[in-house]
């Protein structure tokens, strides 16, 4: 696997925990909101910045789509 993918991983990884935490501070309810918007403000960050890390590869060709159904 080489480098780029195991970036995206590691990113994608992040989002899960941060969603995760997210979560846990909403189940939790001991009224501190400010922890689970902070977590999900990460979450949202992380998201668009590896979309925009993604089609910004493609744009210099690092990256190639392959054809769905062949």
């Amino acid at each position: 696997m080489d480098l780029f993918r195991l970036f995206v991983v590691v990113v994608l990884i992040a989002i899960l925990i941060s969603l995760g935490s997210a979560l846990f501070h909403l189940s939790t309810g001991k009224g501190d909101s400010g922890k689970m918007v902070r977590a999900l403000t990460w979450r949202i960050g992380l998201s668009v910045g590896l979309f925009l890390l993604l089609l910004f590869a493609w744009s210099q060709g690092w990256i190639q789509p392959h054809p769905v159904g062949r």
